[in-house]
């Protein structure tokens, strides 16, 4: 389904059956310049392809500048309270300017975001939360609600519509699992703009992968939904690793090389969990359509992992390396990794994935 319009944030469009996007955003100190440059080229190599970056201050914004002369890749700036700050990232070649209008204060500066925004073909995505809504809808509702946070969208969407605006896309995110769900099934029905859909203040990395995968395999599965961003305490690589695996789970994408792993017991003679994590980091995740087996021992070899493209079942001292569940041949145990990346490799150019 997805939304009605489409929002184009540099070379992305969003909307209108286009393909759900995966974001993430930087963690880095705003103002170093190196820092912020090395993880927005970690977080590129996984696959990210949009990226948001805070800009609070004048020096952010001259580091945010740089990025965007550096990388391709559609950048964001997140603003918040000072319309200033958003009117000066606009200038410095954000793509797109993240607002909650509902703390960038009085109408006219909002006003002046739009202008300059419609200038430079800029988007403007749009959030909603708990924090920062109007006190009417507030006192009206008792509390947030998702109905709360859709008169408030509701709100603030007329008035960008008023003023000629439509490159819009919108956000309205809660730490609820069920307000999550219902926020955007709200939004999708009642309003037609592309939605950024995710769990906010999800936690570490286990609850927050859980509690982020819950919700928005909920809303994903009944076609709502256009971007995405797992929000985690952790590093922006697992959100961008962690949404594209849900979204390959999913039949949304079919790009990634989807690892097979047994979770190891007794007979395992080797350090299996170093083995797949060092797999992991080294591999080009999204590059491939490819199932990737990496079994502890050769009863859970090429047996139980037969639907894989290939894989390796590690002994003591050897490994053996098989594809669709036939053996192929034995290789010397700590040549493994390095044989199975080329391996990768050749298959996925191979098959032109």
């Amino acid at each position: 389904m997805s939304s009605k319009k489409i929002a184009r944030i540099r070379n992305i469009l969003l909307g209108s059956g286009n393909p759900i996007r995966v974001q993430t955003m930087l963690n880095t100190d705003p103002e170093d310049y190196n820092a912020s440059k090395k993880q927005l080229e970690e977080v590129i190599s996984r696959g990210a392809e949009i990226v948001r970056i805070t800009v609070p201050t004048k020096k952010s914004v001259s580091v945010f500048s740089k990025l965007r002369k550096d990388f391709d890749i559609p950048l964001v700036a997140d603003i918040h309270f000072n319309h200033e700050m958003a009117l000066e990232a606009m200038d410095a070649g954000a793509d797109k300017i993240r607002i909650n209008p509902g703390n960038i204060g009085d109408n006219w500066k909002v006003e002046t975001i739009i202008n300059k925004a419609k200038k430079y073909g800029i988007a403007i995505r749009i959030g909603v939360n708990s924090g920062s809504m109007p006190k009417k809808i507030l006192e009206k509702y008792g509390h947030p609600t998702p109905e709360a946070m859709l008169e408030t969208m509701t709100e603030y969407t007329n008035f960008f519509s008023k003023h000629g605006f439509d490159n819009i896309v919108l956000s309205a995110k809660s730490s609820s699992v069920e307000q999550t769900i219902k926020i955007n099934e709200l939004l999708f029905k009642n309003l037609p703009y592309p939605l950024h859909i995710g769990v906010t203040e999800a936690g570490p990395m286990i609850p927050g992968l859980i509690k982020s995968s819950f919700a928005l395999s909920e809303i994903l599965k009944k076609g709502i939904g256009d971007t995405i961003r797992i929000s985690l305490t952790s590093s922006p690589i697992n959100e961008v690793d962690a949404g594209f695996y849900l979204l390959k789970l999913l039949g949304l994408r079919n790009n990634g090389i989807e690892i097979i792993s047994c979770p190891t017991c007794g007979r395992t003679k080797v350090n299996l969990e170093s083995i797949v994590n060092e797999v992991y980091k080294k591999l080009p995740l999204f590059k491939y359509n490819m199932k990737l087996a990496l079994m502890g021992c050769v009863v859970n070899g090429p047996g139980e992992a037969k639907e894989a493209d290939l894989g390796l079942a590690f002994g003591p001292n050897e490994a053996l390396y098989f594809e669709k569940g036939v053996s192929i041949e034995k290789i010397p145990a700590n040549n493994a990794i390095k044989y199975i990346i080329s391996k990768i490799k050749i298959i996925g150019e191979s098959h032109g994935n």
